[in-house]
C-alpha cells in the first residue's frame, strides 16, 4: 500500500468531477474569479481535486496544489459564450426580432450548450506545477 506524502510529485492520477471542472471554468468566465481545482495534502498516487476559490497566500506546509481548470483542456474545446457574442448572432438573423428577453434566452440557450460540449473535450493528461517543477499526471473525470 502506497503512502501518503507531502511531495507533490507523488500523484499520479488527479481525479475531478465533470462538474466542478465546468462550474470552474463558467466562474473564470462570468466573474473573472480565481477558481481552481485543489488537492489538498497528503498527497498519494490518486488524488481527488475539488473546486476552490483561491486565496491571496497560503500559510499552509506543505502548500495545498492548485490546477488551472483550463489546463485541463484540450486546444479544440469550444469558447465560453458571451453576451455580446449572443446578442451579435441574434442581432443578424434576418428573421428574429431582437428583445431583451429573447437574448438572455438565446444567452442561456448557448451556455447550456456549452456546458454539455466541453465535457467532450477534457485532456487525459495534465501538467501540474510542484517545488520541483512540472510534473505530468494523468486525470481521471468523475461523473
Amino acid at each position: 500500500m502506497e503512502r501518503a506524502s507531502d511531495d507533490p510529485n507523488r500523484i499520479r492520477t488527479l481525479a475531478v468531477t465533470a462538474g466542478d471542472v465546468v462550474t470552474a471554468l463558467e466562474a473564470r468566465a462570468q466573474r473573472d474569479r480565481p477558481v481552481v481545482l485543489r488537492a489538498t495534502p497528503p498527497f498519494s498516487g490518486r488524488m481527488r481535486a475539488r473546486l476552490h476559490v483561491a486565496a491571496e497566500e497560503y500559510d499552509e506546509t506543505p502548500a495545498p496544489l492548485h490546477v488551472d481548470p483550463e489546463s485541463l483542456l484540450a486546444p479544440t474545446a469550444p469558447d465560453y459564450p458571451r453576451p455580446a457574442d449572443t446578442e451579435d448572432a441574434l442581432r443578424a438573423d434576418p428573421d428574429t426580432e431582437y428583445t431583451v428577453d429573447l437574448h438572455h434566452d438565446r444567452h442561456q440557450e448557448a451556455v447550456a450548450t456549452w456546458r454539455e460540449r466541453v465535457r467532450d473535450h477534457f485532456r487525459d493528461t495534465v501538467t501540474i506545477e510542484t517545488p520541483d517543477g512540472p510534473h505530468e499526471v494523468a486525470v481521471s473525470i468523475l461523473g
